[in-house]
């Protein structure tokens, strides 16, 4: 009778594969995301707002946050390496053909992986920029005595025009996206990022390594990254 049954619901397509919970977002880099968020926020709202002494302080934990997602995108786990969501142009062609190979919805799908290449690029600029701009009346960034009144002009305008409402633009962007593929798709992106795991069919995908070492590592490392944001922030005069 059993197995009669079990026939049948294969036959007909209603047997589902066994699935666990599998760890797919390391701690750090679930740390990582929501204080980028808070952040880049924090600075928008700061530099709308006028209160630069904040917005200085917040863009020096931008930059260690960054140097800090730069190097665990070469040792994190393996779901945060770069290597794992960095995808051929044709695999992004097939992806928006719907012929999705299963690895792109574990971790970053390809329009994922664009969209965090693209903000994490353009938050290293703008970071970059803020350090040498000065606006020539009370804000000037810490290195902006040692780069030259060209760079400084260039990088002032970009900081505060061009590069302030592409970032407005592009977090703006990020955000529908998400609520699309939630709303609209009903693909679980929220919830992952929190607890750090996804609902797999077994074998389907290697877990990301997630324990007591690789977070001291992480550990280790922030630090180092804010220690050069907190040298860096002591050349402001």
């Amino acid at each position: 009778m059993t197995a009669s049954f079990q026939s049948h619901t294969h036959r007909a397509g209603l047997d589902v594969a066994p699935s666990q919970h599998t760890r797919i977002w390391d701690l750090p880099t679930r740390v990582f995301h929501w204080l980028l968020a808070a952040a880049v926020i924090a600075q928008i709202a700061t530099g709308l707002g006028g209160a630069m002494e904040w917005h200085f302080r917040i863009g020096y934990a931008l930059l260690a946050l960054l140097l800090f997602r730069g190097v665990w995108g070469f040792v994190g786990g393996r779901w945060s390496r770069f290597a794992s969501f960095l995808y051929s142009p044709g695999s992004v062609a097939d992806y928006l053909r719907g012929r999705a190979h299963p690895d792109h919805l574990i971790g970053h799908s390809p329009l994922g992986a664009l969209s965090v290449f693209a903000l994490l690029g353009l938050l290293a600029i703008q970071v970059a920029t803020g350090l040498v701009a000065d606006d020539e009346i009370s804000a000037s960034g810490p290195l902006a005595r040692f780069a030259s009144s060209g760079i400084v002009t260039a990088a002032t305008h970009w900081h505060t025009v061009q590069g302030k409402w592409i970032v407005i633009t592009l977090v703006s962007l990020h955000v529908l996206a998400v609520l699309f593929y939630v709303v609209v798709r009903r693909q679980r992106l929220v919830r992952p990022m929190i607890t750090g795991d996804k609902r797999l069919v077994d074998g389907a995908a290697a877990p990301s390594r997630d324990d007591a070492a690789s977070r001291l590592l992480a550990m280790a490392v922030f630090a180092a990254c804010a220690a050069f944001a907190t040298w860096i922030a002591s050349l402001r005069v």
